[in-house]
């Protein structure tokens, strides 16, 4: 026995080492350059589905059977742009409170209803759309859909929560005079959109609006907007349209049809000539640098010429303005730049946060960056194409992220071959394209430039970098006065 044991043992040897040696020899990897990218993968997405309840309501299925979860969201069309005037943030505060209670629970009670069937609801106001998610185990579906339906239709807007929240919110606001990034973007945004775009102010509102909110308010934007002639069903998971379409009809199929005015904007007029903006933010050690003009809306033609420009420009790790500012002059510890597509057009946005002592040379490397990104190479072009494909499957692993993005389908009309065809469409942009879009969209010399910082350090240095004019402002002329807390 003994004998067979060293027989086997030495076999195994042998066997290793041939192994080892074999590797070493026939599979040793090539150092001398960095590995080839295979050809970028193909999106095959599941069927989109478009159905209906006996309402009318509009309901977008995408079946995804590897696990049993599934994702369900109540887009409705009415965000923070239809905040009335003079209520900025309601829209926002509309959807805090309808997770603070609904149907026969208070807040306390639905919540510990969600917690225990292992669910997750949660209401988000965006800029044109409000979202009620449900995420919930296919298990407890029929629980959990009842419960997403109250908070989505029955609302209880407790007097009690809407203070609390009230509280939270003016905190908040008390809060953002310590944060220079929260001065730069408020400033930058109301500098590009003024006051009366529905992209200028900050979401939350400000100070009046926040202690004026009533519960009748909330009531009235709630019951204003969520009709099912205005909301689209998203359904992401472990069902077909025969199981899943009875449970969503016995509780949404009653909900009325209500009439929804159209809701207008005036148009965000284009920065006209290079100007600064700089705002003291005593004993700062870095400075805040927001910088850009308006953009384009989402249904632009030119969305994926611009896609793969703005990630030469600032849109991934490897990126011009990273690079730069990070690492060749190790200025900060990132910068970036990006488009926020919208329904409306809305911002080009290049940005970073930088040491206090090169806010002046920063400033001069975002220049020359901003002025030579019409010039590409064609191994910048390729890298950039390929980033973008090959990280697109990225964005749906989860039901969660597949229905967020079937809302952009909603929202925006897009087709339902939109995402199978995205990589190939991104592949087809031409340098000719990027250079286009380049001159067209990004232009050093119409721009807004916002700094916060220490200005007793860096002004010097930024005036005499002659960029234009310059307009001094303090905090408080940004944000406006801190509030007062415990003053009701």
């Amino acid at each position: 026995m003994k004998r067979f044991q060293s027989t086997v043992v030495l076999i195994c040897l042998v066997y290793l080492v041939s192994s080892h040696w074999s590797l070493g020899v026939a599979q040793q990897p090539d150092r001398s350059k960095p590995p080839e990218l295979g050809p970028p993968p193909s999106l095959t997405l599941p069927a989109i589905q478009h159905l209906k309840l006996s309402n009318g309501l509009k309901v977008v299925l995408m079946e995804k059977h590897q696990v049993p979860l599934v994702q369900v969201n109540l887009l409705v069309n009415a965000g923070t742009a239809m905040d009335p005037a003079g209520q900025r943030g309601l829209a926002s505060m509309t959807a805090a409170m309808m997770q603070e209670g609904a149907g026969n629970r208070d807040a306390l009670a639905f919540a510990d209803a969600v917690d225990f069937l292992g669910a997750n609801i949660s209401v988000n106001a965006g800029m044109h759309t409000t979202t009620v998610s449900l995420f919930t185990p296919l298990s407890k579906l029929d629980s959990a859909l009842a419960l997403f339906a109250d908070a989505a239709l029955r609302p209880k807007f407790p007097a009690e929560e809407l203070e609390r929240n009230r509280i939270e919110r003016l905190t908040t606001l008390l809060q953002w005079h310590d944060e220079p990034r929260v001065v730069g973007s408020t400033l930058f945004n109301n500098v590009l959109f003024g006051k009366d775009h529905p992209y200028g102010p900050p979401t939350m509102g400000n100070e009046t609006a926040i202690r004026a909110f009533s519960i009748a308010d909330l009531k009235k934007f709630h019951s204003t907007y969520f009709h099912p002639n205005n909301a689209t069903l998203i359904v992401v998971g472990d069902v077909t349209a025969k199981t899943i379409l009875p449970k969503l009809n016995a509780l949404f199929g009653k909900w009325k049809a209500g009439k929804v005015e159209s809701k207008t904007w005036p148009t965000a007029k284009q920065v006209e000539a290079r100007k600064l903006y700089l705002v003291d933010k005593p004993g700062a050690a870095q400075s805040v640098i927001r910088i850009g003009r308006i953009g384009v809306a989402r249904t632009t033609e030119d969305y994926y010429p611009i896609v793969v420009m703005n990630t030469i420009l600032g849109g991934s790790f490897t990126s011009r303005l990273n690079n730069n500012l990070r690492e060749e002059h190790g200025y900060a510890y990132g910068a970036g730049s990006r488009f926020n597509f919208l329904p409306l057009p809305g911002s080009f946005l290049a940005s970073s946060d930088v040491q206090t002592d090169v806010t002046d040379k920063a400033l001069t490397e975002f220049m020359k960056e901003l002025t030579n990104i019409s010039n590409i190479s064609d191994d910048e072009l390729t890298r950039a194409k390929n980033y973008v494909a090959l990280s697109y499957p990225s964005d749906f692993q989860s039901v969660g992220e597949i229905a967020g993005r079937l809302g952009d389908l909603v929202i925006y009309n897009l087709p339902d071959t939109y995402f199978n065809n995205y990589t190939n469409n991104i592949l087809a942009v031409t340098k000719d394209d990027v250079v286009r879009v380049a001159k067209k969209y990004v232009d050093p010399e119409k721009i807004a430039i916002v700094v916060v910082g220490d200005m007793s350090k860096v002004e010097s240095g930024i005036r005499a970098l002659n960029l234009g004019p310059i307009e001094k402002l303090t905090i408080e002329e940004v944000l406006g006065s801190k509030p007062v807390l415990g003053k009701m």
